[in-house]
């Protein structure tokens, strides 16, 4: 119990300081969005993160997006070395986990479910609460 509690710990502290050094130090003009942390798992021997990603902006399907999160991951995988370098000097660890950037399709894919969910009901009859409503 106390052993997931510290790797808690550990990734929410991963997860903030790396919003900070991406927001701040990586200016690779093909990051090209916003790019946000949903989610960081620590291996239990501290010696991997994995780092689920979003940008904000990209839709799920369209492949110019896809294209352009492969990009990122890309950017983000081959800057791991120096972000994890400066997240060493910044949580103070005898280990810093080896960073491992993944594209997180879960906001893309909530916002697809709710497009064919408005699409679906755009076609059903009015409700009886839906015609009071407008009256």
């Amino acid at each position: 119990m106390a052993g997931s509690q510290r790797l808690k710990r550990m990734a929410d502290t991963v997860q903030r300081e790396l919003s900070e050094l991406i927001r701040q130090e990586l200016k690779d003009p093909r990051l090209g969005g916003i790019v946000t942390i949903s989610a960081v798992k620590v291996s239990p021997d501290l010696g991997y993160a994995e780092v689920y990603v979003t940008v904000m902006g990209r839709e799920l399907g369209d492949e110019q997006s896809e294209a352009a999160n492969k990009e990122t991951l890309e950017v983000l995988n081959k800057a791991s070395g120096f972000l994890r370098h400066e997240l060493g000097h910044r949580i103070k660890t005898r280990v810093t986990p080896r960073l491992r950037f993944h594209y997180d399709k879960t906001n893309a894919y909530g916002n697809y479910m709710f497009g064919l969910i408005a699409e679906a009901v755009k076609d059903l009859p009015p409700t009886d609460e839906a015609k009071k409503d407008d009256e």
